[in-house]
Protein backbone atom coordinates (compact mmCIF):
# COMPACT_ATOMS: atom_id res chain seq x y z
CA UNK A 1 0.00 0.00 0.00
CA UNK A 2 2.87 2.42 0.84
CA UNK A 3 4.60 1.71 -1.97
CA UNK A 4 1.42 2.42 -4.57
CA UNK A 5 1.08 5.65 -2.59
CA UNK A 6 4.29 6.42 -3.36
CA UNK A 7 4.59 5.59 -6.74
CA UNK A 8 1.15 7.21 -7.26
CA UNK A 9 2.79 10.32 -6.19
CA UNK A 10 5.73 10.26 -7.83
CA UNK A 11 3.57 9.98 -10.98
CA UNK A 12 1.75 13.19 -10.64
CA UNK A 13 4.59 15.21 -8.74
CA UNK A 14 7.41 14.33 -10.89
CA UNK A 15 9.65 14.85 -8.59
CA UNK A 16 13.55 14.50 -9.61
CA UNK A 17 15.59 12.50 -7.06
CA UNK A 18 18.70 13.27 -8.08
CA UNK A 19 17.96 17.14 -8.95
CA UNK A 20 16.32 17.32 -5.27
CA UNK A 21 19.58 15.62 -3.78
CA UNK A 22 21.97 17.92 -5.58
CA UNK A 23 19.81 20.66 -4.23
CA UNK A 24 19.48 19.61 -1.03
CA UNK A 25 23.15 18.94 -1.23
CA UNK A 26 24.09 22.40 -2.51
CA UNK A 27 22.17 24.30 0.50
CA UNK A 28 23.80 22.41 3.15
CA UNK A 29 27.49 23.11 2.00
CA UNK A 30 26.89 26.39 1.48
CA UNK A 31 30.13 28.39 2.41
CA UNK A 32 29.74 30.72 5.44
CA UNK A 33 32.46 33.10 6.16
CA UNK A 34 34.75 32.03 8.92
CA UNK A 35 33.64 34.82 11.39
CA UNK A 36 30.35 33.52 11.51
CA UNK A 37 31.59 31.08 13.49
CA UNK A 38 31.07 33.78 16.91
CA UNK A 39 27.65 33.72 18.20
CA UNK A 40 27.15 37.69 17.86
CA UNK A 41 27.74 37.23 14.24
CA UNK A 42 25.34 34.26 13.92
CA UNK A 43 22.15 36.09 14.72
CA UNK A 44 21.21 36.92 11.25
CA UNK A 45 18.79 34.14 11.31
CA UNK A 46 17.13 35.06 14.46
CA UNK A 47 14.34 37.99 13.37
CA UNK A 48 13.25 35.24 11.23
CA UNK A 49 12.57 32.56 13.77
CA UNK A 50 11.09 35.31 15.76
CA UNK A 51 8.98 36.02 13.20
CA UNK A 52 7.92 32.15 12.90
CA UNK A 53 6.83 32.50 16.36
CA UNK A 54 5.00 35.50 16.12
CA UNK A 55 2.53 34.28 13.28
CA UNK A 56 1.93 30.74 15.25
CA UNK A 57 1.28 32.74 18.86
CA UNK A 58 -0.69 35.32 16.59
CA UNK A 59 -3.13 32.68 14.76
CA UNK A 60 -3.97 31.14 18.15
CA UNK A 61 -4.57 33.83 19.72
CA UNK A 62 -7.17 35.21 16.81
CA UNK A 63 -9.48 32.37 17.82
CA UNK A 64 -10.42 33.87 20.97
CA UNK A 65 -9.75 38.03 20.45
CA UNK A 66 -12.59 40.26 19.19
CA UNK A 67 -11.41 43.40 17.36
CA UNK A 68 -13.98 45.69 18.65
CA UNK A 69 -14.42 48.65 21.13
CA UNK A 70 -16.66 46.32 23.43
CA UNK A 71 -14.65 43.10 22.73
CA UNK A 72 -11.77 43.59 22.51
CA UNK A 73 -10.19 44.44 26.09
CA UNK A 74 -12.44 41.55 27.88
CA UNK A 75 -11.31 38.78 25.40
CA UNK A 76 -7.84 39.94 25.94
CA UNK A 77 -8.64 39.22 29.74
CA UNK A 78 -9.96 35.78 28.48
CA UNK A 79 -6.95 34.88 27.04
CA UNK A 80 -5.18 35.78 29.83
CA UNK A 81 -7.37 34.84 32.87
CA UNK A 82 -9.59 32.09 31.76
CA UNK A 83 -8.30 29.82 28.57
CA UNK A 84 -5.92 27.32 29.37
CA UNK A 85 -2.19 28.37 28.52
CA UNK A 86 -3.24 32.02 27.08
CA UNK A 87 -1.50 33.86 28.93
CA UNK A 88 1.51 31.49 28.00
CA UNK A 89 1.11 31.95 24.55
CA UNK A 90 -0.21 36.20 24.49
CA UNK A 91 3.07 36.53 26.92
CA UNK A 92 5.09 34.45 24.11
CA UNK A 93 3.81 36.68 21.58
CA UNK A 94 4.50 39.56 23.65
CA UNK A 95 8.27 38.91 24.58
CA UNK A 96 8.72 37.36 21.17
CA UNK A 97 8.14 40.63 19.82
CA UNK A 98 10.36 43.05 22.01
CA UNK A 99 13.18 39.91 21.56
CA UNK A 100 12.43 40.51 17.27
CA UNK A 101 13.18 44.36 18.01
CA UNK A 102 16.71 43.63 19.72
CA UNK A 103 17.41 41.04 17.30
CA UNK A 104 16.81 43.59 14.29
CA UNK A 105 18.75 46.17 16.06
CA UNK A 106 21.75 44.22 16.84
CA UNK A 107 21.80 42.55 12.94
CA UNK A 108 22.03 46.07 11.81
CA UNK A 109 24.48 47.25 14.29
CA UNK A 110 26.44 44.20 13.28
CA UNK A 111 26.29 44.98 9.96
CA UNK A 112 26.80 48.57 10.50
CA UNK A 113 30.31 48.51 11.89
CA UNK A 114 31.43 45.40 9.63
CA UNK A 115 30.29 47.62 6.66
CA UNK A 116 28.54 44.76 5.05
CA UNK A 117 26.53 47.24 3.76
CA UNK A 118 28.98 47.99 0.89
CA UNK A 119 28.72 47.35 -2.67
CA UNK A 120 27.17 45.39 -3.95
CA UNK A 121 24.22 44.81 -0.49
CA UNK A 122 23.69 48.46 -0.83
CA UNK A 123 19.95 47.49 -1.74
CA UNK A 124 19.88 44.35 1.26
CA UNK A 125 20.77 47.36 3.64
CA UNK A 126 17.65 49.37 2.66
CA UNK A 127 15.56 46.12 2.82
CA UNK A 128 16.71 45.87 6.48
CA UNK A 129 15.92 49.33 7.25
CA UNK A 130 12.54 48.56 5.68
CA UNK A 131 11.83 45.71 7.82
CA UNK A 132 12.75 47.11 11.13
CA UNK A 133 10.96 49.87 10.38
CA UNK A 134 7.82 47.44 9.46
CA UNK A 135 8.70 45.27 12.62
CA UNK A 136 8.00 49.28 14.65
CA UNK A 137 4.72 49.37 12.81
CA UNK A 138 3.28 45.31 14.00
CA UNK A 139 4.82 46.28 17.68
CA UNK A 140 2.75 49.51 17.90
CA UNK A 141 -0.55 48.01 16.13
CA UNK A 142 -0.61 44.93 18.21
CA UNK A 143 0.00 47.13 21.65
CA UNK A 144 -2.94 49.03 20.90
CA UNK A 145 -5.22 46.02 20.43
CA UNK A 146 -5.36 45.46 24.29
CA UNK A 147 -7.52 48.35 23.84
CA UNK A 148 -6.35 49.13 27.88
CA UNK A 149 -6.02 52.76 29.49
CA UNK A 150 -1.98 52.80 28.48
CA UNK A 151 -2.59 51.25 24.52
CA UNK A 152 -5.33 53.42 23.61
CA UNK A 153 -3.69 56.39 24.79
CA UNK A 154 -0.34 55.44 23.59
CA UNK A 155 -2.48 55.27 20.03
CA UNK A 156 -4.08 58.68 20.22
CA UNK A 157 -0.59 60.16 21.05
CA UNK A 158 1.07 57.95 18.31
CA UNK A 159 -1.10 58.78 15.86
CA UNK A 160 -1.24 62.85 16.69
CA UNK A 161 2.51 62.34 15.86
CA UNK A 162 1.85 61.63 12.64
CA UNK A 163 -0.03 64.67 11.92
CA UNK A 164 2.98 66.46 11.58
CA UNK A 165 4.37 64.42 8.88
CA UNK A 166 4.85 66.97 6.38
CA UNK A 167 2.17 66.87 3.30
CA UNK A 168 0.77 63.59 4.09
CA UNK A 169 0.44 63.81 7.82
CA UNK A 170 -2.90 64.59 8.38
CA UNK A 171 -3.63 62.19 5.20
CA UNK A 172 -2.42 59.27 6.75
CA UNK A 173 -3.92 60.42 10.03
CA UNK A 174 -7.33 59.83 9.25
CA UNK A 175 -6.02 56.79 7.21
CA UNK A 176 -5.42 55.01 10.51
CA UNK A 177 -8.24 55.91 12.66
CA UNK A 178 -10.36 55.84 10.08
CA UNK A 179 -11.64 59.59 11.44
CA UNK A 180 -10.48 62.14 12.80
CA UNK A 181 -10.47 60.67 16.49
CA UNK A 182 -9.40 57.36 17.74
CA UNK A 183 -12.62 55.23 17.79
CA UNK A 184 -14.01 51.48 16.90
CA UNK A 185 -12.64 52.22 13.12
CA UNK A 186 -9.66 53.00 15.03
CA UNK A 187 -9.18 49.39 16.33
CA UNK A 188 -10.74 47.51 12.99
CA UNK A 189 -8.09 49.05 11.24
CA UNK A 190 -4.87 48.37 13.58
CA UNK A 191 -6.31 44.98 13.45
CA UNK A 192 -6.29 44.64 9.86
CA UNK A 193 -2.82 46.33 9.59
CA UNK A 194 -1.65 44.11 12.21
CA UNK A 195 -2.84 40.42 11.06
CA UNK A 196 -2.76 41.36 6.99
CA UNK A 197 -0.99 44.20 5.67
CA UNK A 198 2.24 44.55 7.95
CA UNK A 199 2.71 40.76 8.49
CA UNK A 200 2.51 40.15 4.35
CA UNK A 201 4.85 43.60 3.82
CA UNK A 202 7.72 41.96 6.26
CA UNK A 203 7.28 38.34 4.69
CA UNK A 204 7.61 39.84 0.78
CA UNK A 205 10.75 41.91 2.60
CA UNK A 206 12.55 39.22 4.14
CA UNK A 207 11.83 37.10 1.27
CA UNK A 208 13.59 39.35 -0.75
CA UNK A 209 16.21 39.77 2.09
CA UNK A 210 17.32 36.12 1.87
CA UNK A 211 17.21 36.31 -2.08
CA UNK A 212 19.86 38.65 -2.01
CA UNK A 213 21.67 37.28 0.38
CA UNK A 214 21.64 34.00 -1.85
CA UNK A 215 22.47 36.14 -4.61
CA UNK A 216 25.71 37.92 -2.79
CA UNK A 217 26.66 36.06 -0.36
CA UNK A 218 27.09 36.62 3.28
CA UNK A 219 29.91 39.32 3.49
CA UNK A 220 33.07 38.74 4.51
CA UNK A 221 35.06 40.58 6.85
CA UNK A 222 38.31 40.51 5.40
CA UNK A 223 39.03 39.72 1.48
CA UNK A 224 40.32 36.48 1.35
CA UNK A 225 38.83 35.07 4.97
CA UNK A 226 38.04 31.33 4.96
CA UNK A 227 34.82 30.20 4.78
CA UNK A 228 32.57 26.68 6.23
CA UNK A 229 30.12 24.49 5.26
CA UNK A 230 26.57 25.64 6.42
CA UNK A 231 25.77 21.92 7.62
CA UNK A 232 26.31 20.91 10.45
CA UNK A 233 28.05 23.61 12.52
CA UNK A 234 25.99 26.67 11.44
CA UNK A 235 22.84 24.38 11.10
CA UNK A 236 23.08 23.63 14.73
CA UNK A 237 24.06 26.85 16.22
CA UNK A 238 20.74 27.60 14.91
CA UNK A 239 18.81 25.04 16.47
CA UNK A 240 20.67 26.09 19.48
CA UNK A 241 18.93 29.78 19.15
CA UNK A 242 15.46 28.12 18.63
CA UNK A 243 15.83 26.27 21.84
CA UNK A 244 17.50 29.15 23.62
CA UNK A 245 14.82 31.41 22.54
CA UNK A 246 12.11 29.14 23.58
CA UNK A 247 12.88 28.57 27.08
CA UNK A 248 13.57 32.44 27.57
CA UNK A 249 10.68 33.39 26.44
CA UNK A 250 8.86 31.42 28.24
CA UNK A 251 11.19 31.66 31.50
CA UNK A 252 10.02 35.44 31.11
CA UNK A 253 6.67 34.96 30.11
CA UNK A 254 6.58 32.78 33.62
CA UNK A 255 8.28 35.72 35.42
CA UNK A 256 6.63 38.70 34.09
CA UNK A 257 3.12 36.99 32.52
CA UNK A 258 1.39 40.06 30.29
CA UNK A 259 -1.01 42.24 32.63
CA UNK A 260 -4.43 43.59 31.37
CA UNK A 261 -4.48 46.69 33.22
CA UNK A 262 -7.19 48.84 33.14
CA UNK A 263 -10.33 49.16 30.26
CA UNK A 264 -9.66 52.16 27.55
CA UNK A 265 -11.74 55.42 29.38
CA UNK A 266 -11.76 57.85 26.33
CA UNK A 267 -12.40 60.68 28.97
CA UNK A 268 -9.94 60.11 31.13
CA UNK A 269 -6.44 60.71 30.74
CA UNK A 270 -4.05 58.88 32.47
CA UNK A 271 -1.11 61.19 34.31
CA UNK A 272 1.61 59.21 32.62
CA UNK A 273 1.68 57.80 29.02
CA UNK A 274 4.55 56.72 27.99
CA UNK A 275 5.28 54.44 24.61
CA UNK A 276 7.33 50.89 24.15
CA UNK A 277 10.99 51.17 25.38
CA UNK A 278 12.11 50.72 21.93
CA UNK A 279 10.06 54.10 20.74
CA UNK A 280 12.20 56.07 24.33
CA UNK A 281 14.64 57.81 22.44
CA UNK A 282 11.84 59.11 19.81
CA UNK A 283 9.99 59.88 22.57
CA UNK A 284 12.70 61.46 24.48
CA UNK A 285 13.52 63.53 21.24
CA UNK A 286 9.82 64.99 21.23
CA UNK A 287 10.29 65.82 24.11
CA UNK A 288 12.81 67.99 24.19
CA UNK A 289 12.66 69.71 20.82
CA UNK A 290 9.06 70.85 20.15
CA UNK A 291 6.73 68.27 18.23
CA UNK A 292 7.55 69.71 14.53
CA UNK A 293 11.03 70.07 15.08
CA UNK A 294 11.57 66.38 16.77
CA UNK A 295 9.13 65.20 13.90
CA UNK A 296 11.34 65.86 11.45
CA UNK A 297 14.77 65.45 13.05
CA UNK A 298 13.45 61.76 13.66
CA UNK A 299 12.19 61.42 9.48
CA UNK A 300 15.88 63.05 8.78
CA UNK A 301 17.50 59.99 11.13
CA UNK A 302 15.44 57.53 9.46
CA UNK A 303 16.26 59.33 5.82
CA UNK A 304 20.05 58.98 6.88
CA UNK A 305 19.79 55.63 8.26
CA UNK A 306 18.32 53.93 5.09
CA UNK A 307 20.20 55.69 2.52
CA UNK A 308 23.56 54.90 4.43
CA UNK A 309 25.69 52.81 2.23
CA UNK A 310 25.35 55.73 -0.31
CA UNK A 311 26.80 58.47 2.29
CA UNK A 312 29.01 55.96 3.34
CA UNK A 313 31.04 55.62 0.01
CA UNK A 314 30.67 59.45 -0.68
CA UNK A 315 32.47 60.46 2.38
CA UNK A 316 34.92 57.41 2.22
CA UNK A 317 35.84 58.63 -1.47
CA UNK A 318 37.00 61.60 0.53
CA UNK A 319 38.12 60.95 3.98
CA UNK A 320 39.55 57.20 3.23
CA UNK A 321 41.26 57.11 6.36
CA UNK A 322 38.45 57.66 8.92
CA UNK A 323 36.02 55.26 9.53
CA UNK A 324 33.22 57.19 9.66
CA UNK A 325 30.95 54.35 10.43
CA UNK A 326 32.54 53.91 13.74
CA UNK A 327 32.06 57.10 14.57
CA UNK A 328 28.35 57.70 13.58
CA UNK A 329 27.37 54.32 15.16
CA UNK A 330 29.19 54.97 18.30
CA UNK A 331 28.05 58.33 18.39
CA UNK A 332 23.78 56.82 17.56
CA UNK A 333 24.27 53.74 20.01
CA UNK A 334 25.84 55.77 23.27
CA UNK A 335 22.53 58.51 22.82
CA UNK A 336 19.69 55.58 21.89
CA UNK A 337 21.14 54.04 25.16
CA UNK A 338 21.52 57.37 27.19
CA UNK A 339 17.46 58.44 25.98
CA UNK A 340 16.48 55.12 26.66
CA UNK A 341 17.65 54.69 30.25
CA UNK A 342 16.80 58.32 31.19
CA UNK A 343 13.19 57.19 30.06
CA UNK A 344 13.19 54.27 32.33
CA UNK A 345 14.43 55.43 35.18
CA UNK A 346 11.96 58.61 35.46
CA UNK A 347 9.09 56.34 34.41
Amino acid sequence: MIDKTKAWLKERILLDKKKSSEIVEKVLKEPIPKHMKNWFYAIGATPLLLFLFQIITGILLTFYYVPSPEGAYESVRHITQDVQMGFWIRGLHRWASNFMVIAMMLHIVRVFFTRGYRKPRELNWIIGILMLITTLGLCFTGYSLVFNQLSYWAATVGTNMIKEIPLVGETILRFLRGGTEVSGNTLTRFYNLHMGLLPTILFVLIVVHIVFVRIHGVSKLEEHEESYPFYPEHFYHTVVIVLFLLITLSALTVILPPGIGEPANPSVTPPHIKPEWYFFAVYSILKIFPLRIGIYLSIAVLIVATFWPFIDEYMQARWPKIKINYWVGSLVIILFLIFTVVEIIVT
